[in-house]
């Protein structure tokens, strides 16, 4: 006769058997082992020509415009001051769109910032996103709603469409006056000081740039075609179309709206870069999955002769499942020749890829499949010199302060961490 321990842990393992079941069945329907298309181009065009801004947003949905960069920050106790100078600028509309915000002080500044435009009459619209907002109380958002400031929550949870809830919008964007746009890829959060975590206890290295010109009018819409999925109200007169000036510069605007396995505007975007460039690749993410068909690219161009450079975090992620899956994927890169370099003195939050000192990329995307296929972004592509020099002298200063991982190395690797943990994460982290 069975004992109740034994009768408890029968029991035990046919919960365990019928929910792999159905997690198997799951993944299934959702295509976990669907074949992935690889991307390959003939006769891609030099980032030098003048056809290839044209070619790029085209084959990429994005958005082709002019602007001008007139602010870059590369330090977050700056980049938090600049959003807040710009926010007590606003004299008409302030739009600003988020994905993470956590209590602390960077919260509480915000806050009486918005609060003190708001109760001068300022028309103050906040587009958060509800799983990255969550650790902020109801009476947070009460206060600013009290004062007249509309705030709209991006993808809430629904029992009517549960798994939707995987999409997020990973936007960081401010607009002011319809007249500048700030874009980066920090949050709202004392993390990002490296106050709250116990092996990460310097400023996190992130960026930040100010935009002016045509580019601003089409990001406003851009955030409007947000703003209305959470119900909010559109007034067309808010949009303000700023004069042109001689200083402006060709920007490509990749939203990375409603990604999908078939298609990733994001993913495209940085792809179709990596294949076109003929002297230089430095690409910066702080959760860097690449998939095959990436690994395969980036040593094709290393094996072309092009100065192939990855500048990612160390193991003072944040995420340090994550962080062991991405040393998964060093392996062939190391392999192919490509240089390696784990930030050292924090974590690295950057996003940013240079094409042969002609081209930045740079905004909210990270290189992985939530940026690829999961969240709402938003990257800008341009040849603005002074950009290109600026996001430059931040890998140099990132290169220097960072330990280049080898092929040794990474054969070394742990079993238990980076081999079943971290294959595992990647595993999910493609479903996810």
């Amino acid at each position: 006769m069975l004992t109740v321990i034994e009768i408890f842990f029968w029991w035990l393992t046919v919960l365990f058997l019928v929910v792999g079941a159905l997690l198997a069945v799951g993944f299934y329907f959702k295509g976990a082992w669907r074949d992935r298309a690889e991307y390959r181009i003939k006769h891609p065009p030099s980032p030098n020509v003048s056809r290839f801004p044209d070619i790029l947003a085209t084959i990429t949905n994005s958005i082709l415009t002019t602007g001008v960069v007139t602010g870059f920050w590369d330090k977050p106790s700056v980049i938090q001051q600049a959003r807040l100078e710009a926010i007590g600028k606003a004299k008409h509309s302030i739009d600003f769109e988020t994905f993470f915000m956590t209590p602390g002080q960077r919260a509480n500044d915000f806050a009486t910032a918005i609060a003190e435009r708001a109760t001068a009459g300022v028309k103050i619209r906040l587009l958060v996103d509800s799983y990255g907002t969550k650790k902020l109380s109801r009476q947070y958002w009460q206060r600013l709603q009290a004062i007249g400031v509309e705030i709209v929550f991006f993808n809430p949870f629904t029992w009517k469409a549960p798994l939707d809830y995987a999409g997020r919008t990973h936007r960081k964007l401010l607009i002011i006056d319809g007249k500048f746009a700030l874009i980066g890829g920090a949050g709202i959060s004392d993390l990002w000081d490296g106050t709250e975590k116990n092996d990460d206890t310097k400023p996190w290295l992130d960026i930040e740039m100010r935009l002016e010109g045509k580019i601003v009018s089409l990001l406003e819409g851009i955030f409007v075609q947000h703003w209305t999925f959470g119900g909010g109200v559109v007034d067309l007169e808010r949009f303000v179309f700023p004069s042109f000036s001689v200083e402006d510069q060709l920007m490509i605007i990749t939203p990375g709206a409603n990604p999908s396995y078939r298609f990733s505007p994001i993913k495209a975007l940085k792809q179709n870069g990596i294949i076109c460039a003929r002297k230089r690749i430095w690409l910066a993410s702080p959760y860097f999955l690449p998939d095959p068909n990436s690994c395969e690219l980036l040593v094709a161009s290393k094996k072309d002769g092009l100065d192939v450079r990855i500048l990612t975090t160390s193991d003072r992620s944040d995420k340090k499942p994550v962080y062991y899956a991405s040393y998964e994927h060093y392996g062939s890169l190391l392999a192919g020749g490509v240089e390696i370099y784990e930030y050292q003195p924090s974590m690295i939050h950057a996003k940013m890829l240079l094409i042969d000192d002609l081209w930045v990329v740079t905004g909210s995307a990270n290189f992985d499949p939530r940026s690829f296929f999961h969240n709402e972004e938003l990257d800008i592509m341009t040849a603005d010199p002074q950009l290109v020099e600026n996001i430059k002298s931040v890998f140099e200063k990132g290169f220097a302060q960072s330990v280049r991982v080898s092929l040794s190395d990474w054969q070394q690797r742990s079993l238990w961490r980076h081999r079943i943990l971290g294959n595992l994460v990647n595993f999910v982290q493609w479903q996810l």
